[in-house]
């Protein structure tokens, strides 16, 4: 664990499809977050991490790396203190890129705090449901504050990109702030 002023959280962006909002919420979570003590947020987005279908031959709790994407994942993983995945709920799950990621990895995860924002028109909550079972698996410590963030049909424009981020981000500003505080807490335990 980083000492404190040094720590750094990953804001993981969980979709990779065109057309995505996940990097204006991901964006705008590193700035509320970011404003909150010392510890630095910093995105991760999976699209630019492009990481191919799980191809590691061992099981990924050995550690026995035979592909460099694999080390090169490993590391950056590693270099991070806790975790936001951020993320939208396609029919009632979370990506497959986002479980893809998750699953190349064991022991890098371990003990690291995480929380996660999920979004779409009903928030969220049963791709939420989803993680929180695959983020128990990798033994991660949960914060007890979460975002569902809900995206109705008139917040979007005909692409699906949202017409006023600010407008529908900011009622999850003190949620947000929140999750903050209890990141900073859980890097200290």
């Amino acid at each position: 664990m980083s000492r404190e002023g040094s720590r750094r959280i990953a804001v993981v962006i969980g979709s990779t499809r065109p057309l995505r909002i996940c990097p204006v919420l991901a964006s705008w979570f590193v700035d509320v977050a970011g404003g909150v003590g010392s510890d630095r947020y910093e995105l991760v987005d999976l699209l630019e991490v492009n990481l191919p279908f799980l191809d590691e031959p061992a099981p990924a709790a050995k550690s026995a790396y035979a592909h460099e994407h694999t080390r090169e994942w490993s590391r950056l993983v590693s270099s991070f203190d806790g975790f936001v995945f951020v993320f939208p709920q396609y029919n009632w799950g979370y990506p497959a890129p986002l479980k893809n990621a998750l699953d190349y990895l064991y022991w890098e995860w371990r003990d690291k705090p995480v929380s996660f924002v999920t979004y779409g028109t009903h928030g969220g909550s049963r791709g939420a449901i989803q993680i929180e079972g695959v983020l128990q698996g990798l033994h991660m410590k949960e914060l007890s504050d979460h975002l569902e963030v809900i995206i109705a049909d008139d917040d979007v424009d005909h692409n699906g990109q949202l017409l006023d981020p600010l407008a529908v981000l900011s009622p999850y500003e003190e949620q947000t702030r929140l999750i903050a505080t209890q990141m900073a807490a859980a890097l200290l335990d």
